[in-house]
């Protein structure tokens, strides 16, 4: 292992292979990485793919997607939602999916855990909530911005659904004896 050839690259942004052709990533590659991928078509924000939108400086405008299951949000780098803010504890909250709920869980963080400036411990998130964690404020979107909460499909096919109930309903009566 003396070989300099197969050492990972120390400079950041190169890549070099290691003895299988492994490819070794800087820490500062990885992160943008990460970052690129957040800000591609994984943002698209829906109920069924809420974000977490930074609105805070640092991470103003920042996405980070909430997948289902459970994700750890917080200051060190094993977290799924990394938040490089030292007023955010190392393991700052808990964000879970299931069932199309989304529930924030403080984990006994130093700075606590805000939903609408409120503290809190665990609470059921709304589209449009504010988060704060520590000094870091997010928003919390199950659509995008400026649209609308129902589609107007919605609207026509329940218009619909009730003139087929009412010529129905009339076509009955006026065939009763």
């Amino acid at each position: 292992m003396s070989d300099s050839k197969q050492e990972p690259s120390r400079h950041s942004g190169k890549r070099s292979s290691g003895p299988q052709g492994t490819r070794f990533f800087s820490t500062e590659a990885l992160r943008q990485y990460a970052s690129d991928a957040a800000n591609g078509r994984d943002s698209e924000v829906s109920t069924r793919t809420p974000v977490l939108e930074g609105s805070s400086p640092g991470i103003e405008g920042r996405r980070f997607v909430i997948r289902p299951g459970r994700q750890a949000i917080g200051r060190r780098l094993d977290n799924d939602i990394v938040v490089d803010d030292l007023s955010v504890s190392g393991c700052h909250a808990w964000i879970t999916q299931q069932h199309g709920r989304c529930i924030i869980m403080n984990t006994l963080s130093t700075n606590g855990t805000f939903v609408n400036d409120r503290r809190i411990h665990e609470v059921a998130l709304r589209h449009g909530d504010h988060i704060r964690l520590g000094q870091a404020e997010f928003v919390f979107l199950t659509r995008e911005h400026g649209q609308p909460r129902h589609s107007p499909w919605r609207w026509i096919g329940a218009a619909v659904a009730l003139l087929l109930v009412a010529g129905a309903v009339a076509w009955w009566w006026l065939r009763s004896p």
